[in-house]
């Protein structure tokens, strides 16, 4: 039987069950957090038989937790999916890090490490309360994270085209490196043609998931397994957009290697055509969303075609 699917006897999949038997779970998992903190913050020792209980009841609250993750099924969504797990997983890990604190830290007193990583498993479980609650909401949530680094991404590398012809300029001389008149630390005027279509690429990868996102939020549904599907296959190709972003801008420093920048950019523009490509066809992007579809598979054409112009000569 598939995770989460209905064998003999077991009831359908209900989400808002899976809700709330999740929200229980972690909360147990506070408690037992603070019992267990309480109990190791002062002389005496807890007994041994006492010890015994602490620990069955942390095992039992942490089995919970990861039994109520395992009821989720993959066909509700596996950007969601990844989602709970990773709060999961915190909260697992927070667990570990306050009984490895709690064996290592001398009992006279409270420790500020105990106390640290008291509260680190208390914020892990309250974490379960802004989650995503389907499958629409946990794309939305990774778009939006995508676009912030992006946004970041490009603010950067504007602004340090601007400030000038030497983007280290904040860097303090040093007469072994010799930052002032050594051409591997200013771009050129060539340089500076080819990084503006870059950026040209780069201000459509922000255009693009502002515009997916927008869909989504208008229009994304998971009401069906299709409807899912579409949303995980859009969420898998943007994930892409903001690491392709990146490696673009570090090609983008002096010295330029107009090879590197072009191949950078070239795999850039593909990742966004086939973001274009993927929500064009899904449910995300009807009749009245194609014109912004087509506006920017043209502006990474037209800022890949002029990459390519300006690396013709160089390679």
């Amino acid at each position: 039987v598939a995770e989460g699917e209905p064998s003999e006897g077991r009831e359908p999949f209900e989400l808002q069950r899976f809700w709330d038997a999740l929200g229980q779970t972690f909360q147990v998992a506070s408690q037992e957090a603070t019992k267990l903190s309480l109990a190791f913050s002062r002389p005496p020792l807890p007994s041994a038989e006492n010890c015994r209980k602490l620990s069955e009841d942390v095992q039992n609250a942490i089995l919970a937790v990861a039994t109520v993750y395992y009821w989720l099924p993959k066909g509700q969504g596996t950007t969601l999916r990844k989602m709970v797990r990773d709060a999961t997983t915190e909260v697992v890990e927070g667990m570990i890090q306050l009984t490895d604190t709690i064996l290592n830290a001398p009992v006279e007193s409270l420790s500020q490490e105990q106390l640290i990583s008291t509260g680190g498993v208390w914020e892990a479980c309250e974490q379960v309360s802004n989650l995503p609650r389907d499958n629409q909401a946990a794309v939305v949530s990774a778009l939006a994270a995508s676009l912030g680094v992006v946004k970041d991404a490009v603010e950067e590398m504007e602004q340090a085209l601007v400030e000038g012809q030497d983007p280290y300029g904040d860097i303090m001389e040093d007469e072994e490196l010799g930052f002032r008149g050594n051409r591997d630390t200013y771009w050129s005027e060539a340089d500076r043609q080819l990084l503006s279509s870059c950026i040209g690429l780069m201000k459509a990868s922000k255009a693009c998931l502002k515009k997916v996102l927008a869909a989504v939020k208008a229009h994304g549904k998971a009401d069906s397994p299709e409807h899912i599907a579409q949303l995980d296959d859009l969420a898998d190709i943007a994930n892409e957009i903001s690491p392709s972003v990146d490696e673009l801008a570090l090609s983008m420093y002096p010295p330029v290697n107009p090879l590197a920048v072009r191949l950078n950019a070239a795999k850039l523009a593909s990742v966004l055509t086939k973001v274009l490509e993927i929500a064009k066809t899904s449910h995300v992007c009807p009749p009245s969303e194609e014109g912004w579809v087509q506006f920017l598979t043209g502006a990474v054409d037209h800022n890949m075609n002029k990459v390519k112009n300006f690396t013709q000569g160089q390679l």
